[in-house]
């Protein structure tokens, strides 16, 4: 299998992986510059850098580079420890750069209203894959988001099992009312997707969690919602809105959510935990 083949799957499949690629070489090795190995997120593995302990070592750096998506670079000297006595004393030294294989970010917008139509727009100027889920089909079209990956036009409980939903996804409910946005948020709160937001005032949002509480929602389950949705910058518009939401996201998929912003959320979950009890 080719390992430039495997990773074009990987980031289609939306899953995640590391490549570790043999930079540079000095006295001989049982390789060659330039050689490299694939490892999956499940462990298993593409190609050689030339096995034995080096490989076992750079699986391991894979292993941390796919779950904190953050290059490294390694080197080793195949002549200076005596672990490396299993056909490797070659003498020479080489230089092994790791880094993550990242898929593209996928935003599930739920609603086709106005500020859907604008965050497809924003969301994918910033790199995020968009697909549009609305049961209007005057609504959810390709005249209204040209843009967008997918578009579905069906009710929300049939399509979302067909959905591609994990640690790289964004769910976002902007649907037409409560009930339909608490019909997509029962089903987003049992994924993994690394950010689920729901569009709504705090009053709203409180009784949507004591609900879905009562309900036998895990409580860090509903800790991970992000609502009210958006960055807090005084949007007034949809296409404000649409902005403050798609600033949130980039802040999570960066992990770079603001002091004053991790503060405001830890104040609203206090006061949620408190109306919950």
């Amino acid at each position: 299998m080719d390992i430039y083949d495997e990773i074009v799957r990987l980031r289609r499949l939306g899953q995640k992986a590391a490549i570790a690629t043999i930079v540079q070489v000095r006295g001989s090795i049982p390789s060659y510059q330039s050689a490299k190995l694939l490892v999956r997120e499940d462990g298993s593995m593409i190609g050689t850098i030339g096995g034995g302990c080096v490989e076992a070592e750079v699986w391991n750096a894979a292993r941390e580079v796919i779950d904190t998506e953050k290059p490294r670079h390694l080197s080793f000297n195949l002549g200076q420890d005596a672990a490396y006595d299993n056909g490797l004393i070659c003498g020479g030294q080489l230089d092994i750069f790791v880094e993550p294989v990242i898929p593209p970010p996928h935003a599930f917008i739920f609603g086709a209203g106005h500020i859907s139509r604008g965050l497809s727009k924003v969301a994918a100027l910033a790199g995020f894959s968009t697909t549009i889920i609305d049961n209007r089909d005057t609504f959810a079209n390709r005249e209204r988001f040209p843009e967008a990956d997918e578009i579905f036009a069906e009710e929300y409980e049939q399509v979302f099992p067909q959905l591609p939903i994990n640690e790289t996804s964004y769910i976002i409910i902007v649907t037409r009312g409560h009930r339909d946005d608490m019909r997509v948020l029962r089903l987003a709160v049992a994924t993994e997707a690394r950010y689920i937001a729901m569009i709504g005032s705090k009053r709203k949002v409180i009784s949507v969690l004591k609900e879905l509480e009562n309900e036998g929602v895990a409580r860090d389950r509903l800790e991970r919602i992000h609502a009210p949705m958006g960055l807090e910058i005084g949007a007034i518009s949809p296409e404000e809105i649409a902005i403050s939401v798609a600033a949130e996201m980039i802040a999570v998929r960066r992990n770079a959510q603001s002091d004053w912003r991790a503060l405001s959320k830890s104040l609203f979950a206090g006061e949620s935990r408190k109306l919950l009890q």
